[in-house]
């Protein structure tokens, strides 16, 4: 299987990886892939980047190293009605959106159905969402069924995590759950999206994508191709 975009990738901006911009772009023109979409924290996480930094993706061109670029933002989700961490104004400017619940923003002790129901309502609170991020944490357990089938209506991807696969990775029974996801998404015939999440550029596509195939060949399910993507995230 070729991979010929990175769907979520980190920079400086959010505080807590290691790499400009350029040379994310620069790891995956090497790499040879096509696509890359920045995807820096959204304010609601601490010591990620200003608000302000998502105001002004005008000045970035969309082809570096004659890699196509997105500029977005991994939204946090706030609050179990679904609430996300940039205002209209600021989200009209990104090229894509992926939503995410972290332990730093969304509060933990909520049940499947309350998880659940906070990432649908994200999902038709937000437009610019085309992917729903890491959904495989154990510490937000989820339900499954309900969770693929709302993101299969919603024309939402769900992704395959490449570092939730590593073992370093603080999420919990990811594994299983990602297996659990497939298993749905292959019975109501919801895509997925695979993406590195990497926070420097040797964690993209690093070894751990063998885990991320290996789930994804057990399925007969194939990641959603380049221009698909593309053409949904706009």
């Amino acid at each position: 299987m070729e991979f010929r975009l990175d769907s979520h990738t980190h920079t400086l901006a959010s505080g807590h990886a290691y790499c400009t911009l350029l040379e994310m772009v620069r790891a995956a023109a090497d790499r040879g892939l096509e696509l890359i979409c920045i995807t820096d924290h959204a304010p609601g996480m601490e010591l990620t980047t200003h608000k302000d930094y998502f105001l002004n993706f005008r000045v970035i061109d969309r082809e570096i190293y004659g890699v196509r670029v997105m500029m977005g933002a991994e939204l946090n989700v706030m609050d179990f009605d679904g609430t996300v961490d940039l205002s209209p104004k600021l989200l009209n400017n990104l090229d894509m959106a992926i939503a995410s619940q972290h332990i730093w923003c969304m509060p933990q002790g909520g049940g499947p159905e309350e998880n659940t129901a906070a990432m649908v309502r994200a999902m038709d609170n937000c437009p610019k969402i085309c992917i729903l991020g890491h959904p495989d944490d154990g510490r937000y357990p989820l339900d499954y069924p309900a969770l693929v089938r709302a993101a299969g209506e919603r024309s939402v991807l769900l992704e395959v995590n490449n570092t939730s696969l590593s073992p370093a990775c603080s999420r919990v029974n990811s594994t299983a759950n990602v297996t659990e996801m497939l298993k749905h998404c292959r019975r109501e015939g919801v895509p997925v999206v695979v993406g590195s999440d990497c926070h420097n550029p040797t964690q993209m596509w690093d070894s751990c994508m063998d885990a991320a195939l290996e789930n994804l060949k057990r399925y007969g399910i194939t990641p959603t191709p380049l221009l698909k993507f593309c053409k949904e995230a706009q």
